[in-house]
């Protein structure tokens, strides 16, 4: 299992969410940060999800 980290942003640059969750893999981890965001009423704001290695798995401007 991996560390992955979200993060979601009000436009005035104010942290919403910073979390970092398990996962397997990249495809695990941007269910897993889709459901989180979704749960949070927070998949509309801008938001990112990164890998160990710094890939970019989730992005909404």
């Amino acid at each position: 299992m991996d560390t992955y980290k979200l993060t979601a942003f009000e436009p005035n640059g104010e942290k919403l969410i910073d979390e970092s969750f398990q996962a397997g893999n990249d495809e695990e981890a941007k269910e897993i940060g889709s459901r989180m965001l979704e749960e949070m009423s927070l998949i509309d704001k801008t938001h990112r999800c990164t890998s160990p290695k710094g890939k970019l798995i989730l992005f909404h401007p």
